[in-house]
């Protein structure tokens, strides 16, 4: 199944999309009027809704520009691994002049929430604050089932559904604060979507290829079978200390190809048009424009 949210006649609503419409969940008080609510639901209230949003949700025609982020306002922080590809952690590290060094454990930190957008937003440039925007196309994951040190062969069942997510990363603060977060935190600097596939259409997260393209030029191409931690490993480590809840959204990293580190760099520029794909799941593209 493919969930999303959606903005209908001024209200965002959410549903499942069929082919070039999406069938939208009723607005009655035995459903859930958003997709978080609904993924916080127990599984078995999740099949009665999905029965009683194919009786009687409205059919109505799928607007692309009209796709909100599956989630648009998360509960928490959006998850975030830095340096979870060989390729990338090599020309991260070379930019600097130091020697490739894989990470041992996870690099984790996390995107604010204000940071999260739709798949086809423009994204605000403000120059004033950063000259160095920068791009990184991901596989993300929503968890459906929460848990505490949750066993990595086990992990896989706690995925609720999988999304394409662009990590859009102001570099120039990234490096002059020495801690990710400002940088990576930008008002609509976390573009997602355009739906949620469910998880049992993924049947290996590991085997899924990444593409970035800006103005039409590919920058990125990777393959998840080259994470260092693998979708499910992540899991399992981040819930050995914090317990992990229905919604909570998880990036797993960006493959080489990033823009601060090509000779000579490259970042976005009002106008740029940026295209994120994972196989299988989707396409977004947002349009950088200025502030």
């Amino acid at each position: 199944m493919r969930f999303a949210s959606y903005q209908h006649e001024d209200t965002p609503r959410w549903g499942l999309v069929e082919g070039d419409h999406i069938r939208l969940a009723p607005r009655r008080g035995d459903c859930p009027q958003t997709l978080l609510a609904f993924i916080e639901r127990k599984a078995a209230e999740r099949e009665s809704i999905l029965a009683a949003i194919g009786e009687h949700g409205e059919l109505v025609p799928l607007l692309r520009e009209k796709l909100l982020a599956p989630i648009p306002r998360p509960a928490k922080n959006v998850i975030c691994l830095g340096l979870n590809y060989a390729a990338h952690a090599a020309e991260s590290f070379a930019v600097q002049g130091r020697q490739a060094k894989l990470p041992e454990h996870p690099v984790v930190f996390t995107k604010a929430v204000t940071s999260v957008t739709g798949p086809y937003a423009r994204i605000p440039l403000d120059t004033a604050v950063t000259e160095q925007l920068d791009w990184e196309v991901e596989l993300a994951l929503v968890i459906g089932k929460g848990g505490r040190h949750i066993p990595e062969e086990q992990a896989l069942d706690h995925v609720f559904g999988y999304t394409v997510l662009n990590d859009l990363s102001m570099r120039d603060l990234q490096f002059r604060h020495k801690q990710f977060f400002l940088g990576k935190s930008m008002d609509q600097g976390c573009p997602m979507g355009p739906w949620l596939l469910s998880a049992d259409q993924v049947p290996d997260p590991q085997n899924l290829t990444l593409r970035c393209r800006v103005d039409g030029a590919l920058k990125q191409e990777g393959h998840t079978r080259d994470q260092i931690f693998s979708v499910a490993r992540t899991i399992a480590i981040l819930s050995q200390s914090m317990t992990l809840e229905p919604g909570d959204i998880i990036a797993t990293g960006t493959p080489d190809g990033v823009g601060f580190a090509r000779t000579p760099p490259e970042f976005l520029q009002a106008g740029s048009v940026v295209e994120c794909e994972v196989e299988g799941i989707g396409v977004i593209r947002n349009t950088v424009v200025d502030a």
